[in-house]
This record gives C-alpha cells, sequence and structure tokens, in this order.
C-alpha cells in the first residue's frame, strides 16, 4: 500500500463521524409524522405533497379492496389490506396528477380490474388505482386546479390517503385545515376501537416539496431485482431524472461529476458519449441500457428518455457477463409510459448556438388503461467554442405498453438518433498543446466530419405466478452505421511536432462503421423461506451476439502550424489500411440468492457462467481470422450487517473476466482473458430521518493477464501484466432540509501497474485517474412565501493532477470547476438559467491518446410547461 493511503482512510472514518455527530440534532426539525393508529395522529401536508415512506420488508402484500369517501376536505382514498403496515409509497408527481408508487405490492381485487373513479368531489378530476408493473400498484389523483394536497394514514382496515383539492376558497376557510374533523363526520374506524400490536409500530412520512429528490432508495442494476440500496453489498449511486434536469445535462458522461471515483472520458471524436473511468478503469464505451450490453463506442445517446443513471462500482459479470471492465458499470434506465395523461415541452438556449427543444408526452391509449403510451423527441443544433465545430442531432423514442392482464404486461421500447457533427478529437498529449488556444483545431474544415445513425429495439415480457413467482423476457436489439473522415496527426508519441517545433505532421483518414448488438434473456424470480430465513432468488438465462466492423482509408495531407494555422489542404489518394470485423456468440446462465438470515443480516450470494465465441478477421485480404473460445464462472459474495434501521456495514467480494480476442502469442497461443478481482467494505448510513445517505467504501482491484511486450519480439504480446486500484469514497446525496438539496463526493484513487515486462512501466500510474476528485451539487428552493418556487444552485468539481498516457509522459494539471443555476417554478412551468464553467477555468479531459479541452463560460437558458 502506497504511502499517505492509510492517512486518507483514516481521514475519511474521521469525517464520517463527524458528519454523522453533527447532523444529528437536525431529526428535530424534520416533518415528520409517526402515526400509531387512527386514534391519535400528526401529519403534514405541503402545497403538493410528496409522501415517502420508508420501510425495508420487500414480501408482497395483497391490496383486497379500494374505497373512496368524502370528508369535509376532499376525499379518503383507502387501499384495504390485512397488512397495511407493509405498504410503502414512492411518489413521482407529474403536473396535476398526485402519483404514488407502491413496490412489492398487487392489486387483488375481487373483479379482477383496476379502479377508477371519475369526479369523485369538486376539484377532483379522477382517481385510479392499478397494476403498474408485476409487483407494483399505482395510486394516481388527478386535481383540475393544481395537484392536490395529501395526508397519508394507517388503519385496521387499510392505508389511507387523503387528499385536498386546489380549489377557491375564502380567506378565512384557510385555517379549517389544520382542524380535527367534526365529531359527526363519518369514520371507518371508531377512535376507541383498540389496535393490533402491529399498528403500535409508527409509520414514518417524510414531506418533500413537489419535484424528485435526488435519494434513490432502490436500485435493479447491482442485483436485477428491486432491493434497497441499504441492504446491497456495493458501492451503487444513482443519478435520478431530477439532477440531470438541475444541471441541464446534455452529454451523458458529465453525470461523472455526480459520482465518486468516476472520470469522464471524452466521446470519439466528440460524439455524445457514455464513457467513463470507474475505479481507475475506462470503461471502454461499454455500458448497459435497461440491463443489456451496449457497446457505444460509436452509438450516440441522447438524454431525452432517460429517467435515471445507476453506477454500480467493481466488476459486475456476475450478472451482466464479459467485455466488463473491473471498475464497474453504468446502466442507463429509461422512462416508461404513465396511467395518467402527462404533456411536457422544453427549448434550451445557450452560448455558441446551442439551440435544443424537447418533447415528453405519455398516457393511456384506451379507456381501461390497459395501453399506455410515451413518446420523448428531441432536437438539437448547436456551435461550440472550438473553430469550426458543430453539430446536430434529431432523437424519437416511442414506447407502448400492454397490460394484458393484472399480472402480466408487455413494453416494446423503440430509439431513433441521427447524429451529424465535426470530427475533433482534441490536442496530442504533448507539453506544447497546453500552450495554444483551447479552441485551436488541428484538423480540416472541409474534411473532419461524420454521421451516424443508431436504432434500438427493445421488448420487456413480465408475467406473475404469484404474489412471490415472477417470470421476466427481454430482447434487445441495437444497430449502428456511421462515416467518418478526419485529417489528424501521423504520430501518437513524442516528438509529436516536426524539428521546427511548430508544424504537426497529418495524415487523413475515413472510415465506414457497423455496429450490431442481439441479447435475449430469460429470468425467473422468487421468494421463500426456509425456515426462519427467507430468501429472494433470481435464475437467469442471456443469448448474446455482437458485431462491429471497421472499414478504414488513409490518404497523405500537409501538416499545419500549430501556432499560426493555415486550413485549406486537401487529402491525397485513399488507400485502404485495413478493413476488419470482431465480434462473439455468448451464451450464459446465472443464480443469485438475497438471504435475510436475520432481520438485520443479509447475504447475498451468485455466479455467472459464460460460453464466449470470439472471433477476428481481415475482411479485405482474408490475412487473419482468429477464432476464440473461452468459458469462465464470475462469482460474487457479500454481507450486509444493520446494526439500527440507519446504518448498513459491508463487506463482498466479486469477480470480472474480459476476453482477448485481438492477436496471439508469438507461439501462435490464444490469449486468456483478463480476469478482475475485488475485494470492498463499506458503511452506509442514513441521516435526517432517512432524507439524506452517505456511503463510505475501501476498494481493492486487482487486474491480471494483461497484456504487455514480448522482450523477444515486440511485434506480439504476452500476458504477465498486472494493475492494481485501490482506495476510498465517500457519496452523500438527498436533502438536508425541506428544498435543500445535494450529491456530494470525494475519492482518493490509487491505480498504477504493479507488474510489467518493461520494469520502467512498474508503478507508472494508470491513465487520467487523479490521486484524489471531488465534488458538490446543491440545490435550494423556497418552500413558501413570496419567493416560493424560487430557487438556485451551486456545483463544485475538483479533479487532481492525472497522467494523461501510459506510459507516464505529461501530466494533465488539477482544476476546480464552479457551476451555477437560477430557476423558477410555478405552476405548471418553470424557467432555469444554468452558467457552467463559472470563472473560466481553463481545464482539459483525457480521450485515449488525446487532451480533450473543456468548456469555458457557458449559459444555457431553458423554458418548460407541463400539461
Amino acid at each position: 500500500m502506497k504511502p499517505g493511503f492509510m492517512n486518507e482512510i483514516r481521514s475519511l472514518g474521521l469525517a464520517l463521524a463527524v458528519i454523522s455527530t453533527l447532523v444529528q440534532p437536525a431529526y428535530a426539525g424534520t416533518r415528520v409524522a409517526k402515526i400509531s393508529n387512527l386514534n391519535h395522529h400528526e401529519s403534514y401536508s405541503t402545497s403538493a405533497a410528496q409522501l415517502l415512506v420508508q420501510g425495508n420488508d420487500i414480501s408482497v402484500t395483497k391490496v383486497t379492496g379500494v374505497k373512496v369517501n368524502s370528508t369535509d376536505k376532499g376525499i379518503e382514498v383507502i387501499l384495504e389490506s390485512a397488512n397495511a403496515e407493509a405498504l410503502k409509497t414512492v411518489n413521482n408527481n407529474q403536473g396535476n396528477s398526485f402519483i404514488a408508487d407502491i413496490p412489492n405490492a398487487v392489486l387483488a381485487l375481487p373483479e379482477g380490474k383496476p379502479f377508477n373513479l371519475n369526479n369523485p368531489a369538486p376539484g377532483i378530476v379522477s382517481v385510479s388505482v392499478t397494476q403498474a408493473s408485476a409487483n407494483v400498484i399505482r395510486v394516481t389523483v388527478t386535481g383540475e386546479g393544481g395537484l392536490p394536497s395529501a395526508e397519508l394514514f394507517d388503519s385496521d382496515e387499510g392505508l389511507i390517503f387523503a387528499f385536498t383539492p386546489v380549489v377557491a376558497t375564502k380567506p378565512q376557510q384557510q385555517p379549517e385545515a389544520q382542524e380535527t374533523p367534526q365529531p359527526e363526520q363519518p369514520s371507518e374506524v371508531q377512535p376507541d376501537e383498540p389496535t393490533s400490536e402491529a399498528d403500535d409500530e409508527p409509520i414514518e412520512l417524510v414531506v418533500t416539496g413537489e419535484q424528485d429528490g435526488y435519494r434513490v432508495e432502490e436500485s435493479s442494476t447491482a442485483t436485477k431485482i428491486d432491493a434497497p440500496l441499504r441492504d446491497i453489498p456495493a458501492s451503487v449511486q444513482v443519478i435520478p431524472r431530477q439532477v440531470i434536469e438541475d444541471r441541464q445535462v446534455v452529454r451523458l458522461n458529465e453525470l461523472a461529476d455526480n459520482v465518486s471515483g468516476v472520470q469522464q472520458q471524452s466521446g470519439y471524436g466528440g460524439l455524445s458519449s457514455q464513457g467513463y473511468f470507474i475505479r481507475g478503469f475506462e470503461s471502454g464505451f461499454q455500458a448497459l441500457r435497461n440491463g443489456f450490453q451496449d457497446f457505444g463506442f460509436t452509438s450516440p445517446r441522447d438524454v431525452a428518455n432517460i429517467e435515471r443513471v445507476e453506477f454500480l462500482k467493481g466488476p459486475a459479470s456476475v450478472l451482466y457477463g464479459s467485455a466488463i471492465n473491473p471498475g464497474g458499470v453504468v446502466n442507463t434506465i429509461t422512462k416508461k409510459p404513465l396511467p395518467e395523461p402527462f404533456y411536457r415541452g422544453s427549448f434550451t438556449a445557450g452560448s455558441y448556438d446551442f439551440y435544443r427543444p424537447t418533447i415528453d408526452i405519455t398516457g393511456p391509449l384506451t379507456e381501461d388503461k390497459s395501453v399506455l403510451y410515451r413518446l420523448n423527441a428531441a432536437y438539437e443544433n448547436a456551435g461550440s467554442f472550438r473553430d469550426f465545430n458543430e453539430s446536430e442531432s434529431f432523437f424519437i423514442s416511442p414506447v407502448i405498453t400492454l397490460n394484458i392482464g393484472p399480472r402480466t404486461s408487455m413494453t416494446f421500447e423503440y430509439e431513433y438518433q441521427k447524429y451529424d457533427y465535426t470530427f475533433d478529437r482534441g490536442l496530442p498529449p504533448g507539453e506544447v498543446f497546453f500552450d495554444i488556444p483551447i479552441s485551436r483545431f488541428l484538423g480540416e474544415p472541409d474534411v473532419n466530419d461524420a454521421e451516424f445513425r443508431s436504432n434500438v429495439l427493445t421488448y420487456n415480457f413480465e408475467h406473475q405466478f404469484s404474489n412471490d413467482w415472477k417470470i421476466r423476457q427481454g430482447f434487445n436489439v441495437t444497430s449502428t452505421n456511421g462515416k467518418t473522415a478526419i485529417a489528424r496527426n501521423s504520430n501518437f508519441s513524442e516528438p509529436f511536432l516536426e524539428e521546427d517545433g511548430r508544424t504537426l505532421p497529418r495524415v487523413a483518414a475515413t472510415t465506414d462503421e457497423e455496429q450490431e448488438n442481439i441479447s435475449l434473456q430469460t429470468e425467473v424470480s422468487g421468494k421463500f423461506n426456509t425456515g426462519s430465513i427467507r430468501h429472494n432468488v433470481l435464475f437467469g438465462a442471456e443469448l448474446a451476439n455482437y458485431r462491429f466492423a471497421y472499414d478504414f482509408f488513409e490518404a497523405p495531407i500537409a501538416g499545419i502550424d500549430i501556432f499560426n494555422p493555415v486550413y485549406g489542404a486537401t487529402p491525397g489518394t485513399f488507400e485502404r489500411s485495413f478493413f476488419e470485423e470482431y465480434g462473439g456468440r455468448n451464451v450464459a446462465l446465472y443464480v443469485q440468492d438475497l438471504i435475510e438470515l436475520l432481520p438485520n443480516l443479509k447475504l447475498l450470494a451468485g455466479g455467472r457462467f459464460d460460453w464466449v465465441d470470439s472471433y477476428y478477421k481481415d475482411l479485405a485480404e482474408n490475412a487473419f481470422d482468429i477464432r476464440t473460445s473461452d468459458s469462465k464462472f464470475s462469482p460474487r459474495v457479500g454481507i450486509v450487517y444493520q446494526p439500527t434501521d440507519t446504518t448498513s456495514l459491508y463487506a463482498s467480494w466479486t469477480n470480472s473476466f474480459n476476453p482477448q480476442i485481438f492477436g496471439r502469442s508469438r507461439t501462435g497461443e490464444q490469449f486468456k482473458p483478463e480476469t478482475g478481482e475485488q475485494f470492498e467494505v463499506g458503511v452506509k448510513q442514513e441521516f435526517f430521518d432517512k432524507r439524506l445517505s452517505a456511503t463510505l467504501a475501501f476498494f481493492d482491484i486487482t487486474k491480471q493477464n494483461v497484456l504487455t511486450t514480448d522482450p523477444e519480439d515486440p511485434d506480439f504480446s504476452i500476458q504477465t501484466g498486472e494493475q492494481k486500484s485501490r482506495g476510498v469514497e465517500l457519496d452523500i446525496t438527498g436533502e438536508i432540509l425541506p428544498g435543500w438539496k445535494v450529491i456530494a463526493t470525494y475519492a482518493y484513487t490509487d491505480a498504477y501497474v504493479s507488474e510489467d515486462n518493461e520494469l520502467d512501466l512498474v508503478d507508472n500510474r494508470l491513465q487520467a485517474v487523479p490521486y484524489n476528485s471531488a465534488s458538490l451539487w446543491t440545490t435550494y428552493e423556497f418552500q413558501q412565501g413570496n419567493l416560493q418556487g424560487l430557487g438556485f444552485g451551486l456545483g463544485l468539481v475538483y479533479v487532481g493532477e492525472r497522467e494523461a498516457t501510459l506510459p507516464n509522459t505529461i501530466k494533465i494539471p488539477s482544476f476546480v470547476r464552479t457551476d451555477a443555476s437560477l430557476f423558477y417554478r410555478r405552476n405548471n412551468w418553470q424557467a432555469a438559467l444554468n452558467f457552467k464553467n463559472l470563472f473560466d477555468t481553463e481545464y482539459y479531459e483525457s480521450q485515449s491518446f488525446y487532451l480533450v479541452p473543456g468548456a469555458p463560460f457557458t449559459v444555457l437558458g431553458t423554458v418548460s410547461v407541463e400539461f
């Protein structure tokens, strides 16, 4: 372990202890209602109440009846259940609709249909209780004049929602909202009726504002089942839609700023990227989309239809197989149809001729809401701070959900994106290039160009056999076609310039590219008990095929003076350099069990066996056709101990593998897959009555079978290389006070070459990974008074000094970037100004062999309206 590393661990542990001590007094000031029964209760509501019921029990609960009663304030909706205390709600309000999702619940009404009622009271347009998915009930109450306020109670009969519509009322009527109902008001439960012991356990209700929070309590990426994050022995950070909108993120890799231990990996010549450096290792543009592997090297990705992005740190082969690097994986979750109509349009304009209109519309297509739809579309036209750079994008994604029955649903999703842009890799990684303006373009305006078209089709089928068992089948096909043209530097190592110290020799190149991914997944999951031990099991099988074809041509072109560029050079005659294709077929079986040994002790164990057949061949001259076959078992074991209901201590061990499909050894032997192994321990702590959560993790990753240069013949490689990454990460997410939201991160990462044939490479730092990095994004919105709806945000990003290349020859300077926002929400519309790089800091990101300048001071203004 390198010097100073243990000091970092000790200091971070002390920091978390100090945070825990400082926030304890805040419990008394939070707006929390603890309810034993209807005999004695307290409640709080806001103009758009969003009630989050906290809990850890994830067993399936039946709702056997729905009642709607009139009250002096509006209506109450009663979900009848024999186990009401197990019904936990998570809200996702849209426009005038109060929407509460109740996970791990089944709607079992006598008639077997969803519940719908129109105009039950003045100011309330409709009430619906539906089976949103196989194990999620959705309660939707739509107001006429605005979002109805809500209160939540429990009783012997079931879970009760009390709604007050937004209607025109006299000023003297306002205090009545705080009064106790009159005695003659009928009640389903008599005040003196005895309650069971189960009812004496309070339900905690945390009241927040209308907008979704920054903290997400469940994630499916780490386990492929819905499980509370506090029960998962891994570091998982979820960036919800609200953060994307508040920061006005238009490129996926910008989200690296909000996750510890993650750095941006700039896109393919400026392509909208989903690449990252995670825990010291580059993701290689390999990501997940709705749980399917998405090889995104040349696949543009728009943010218009993204609901949230989940970062699973550490090896993930246990569920997702090969080609996943040991640092972690990123899963993008897209938006799904809603049962109530919702319409949103927005327009963003900003610096460098940036224009972006978007629409998001959803609702039912049939009266019984058995067919739902959603449509997201976006158009973007932008210039750049980089000379001669411009881009244009069109994106559209229709989604249809068929609720075939109360326990069966099928969703079809399609995405199309057309992305045209100036292909610009940036600057070569040499000291001299820090001396030229960040706007300097070293290509040719009439040569550099790129266009990509991507089509993605997905279906997802779910059927619930019973309250405990279900089957899911998903199919995904991604097809991308593109062309690029570029004038770039012809040398990838020092010296980059000719002897005059200012002329960059260049070469012109063009490509035709095709990419195709096909995946079929079938999974069965269920819950059962063996004595007092509870099991939540997953059995899965996956068939996958991917193919990438790359036709590459080169031509000579004149060099360029980097200090005084003169453009207009034309390429010579293009000749094919190579025409290659590589791909593979994968068959996999996997199993997992989340075991509750005790209510506060959980064990997660699982494994996946992959059979991978890969190929790499020359399509032009048939010079080579390399075939490889690999099989590998990837295990994972983790344990969680919860000494209190706000603290989780965890430890885990997990593995990964990545087949080596390019080339053979000097003796003609097939290379073994790269393997990764991680040990991780951590603590997850919740504060402010579970509105704020923190994860402190220590990890140690070893990557083996890394290819190194063969000392007997440098034209070949041997597998004696090893790389290590170890460090400490801290993530804090949630709401400190009503209206004050925050995401804060810190990471110490020591990533280096631990073994190599070239002794000069040993102890070299891995590319683009700083020792220290930290970030803060926080917003505050006034909750009442004349300033209600007004808010502002502040962001700070610190990235320490990094190595630009491996071997280490040049360092990328550290930087601190400041972002800010100002916004105003009123009824169904919102206006926002986002200021990125407020103080015009000069900084650089990394993309393989290039330095990519970060954008200077940028302003984006957005206006959106909802119906």
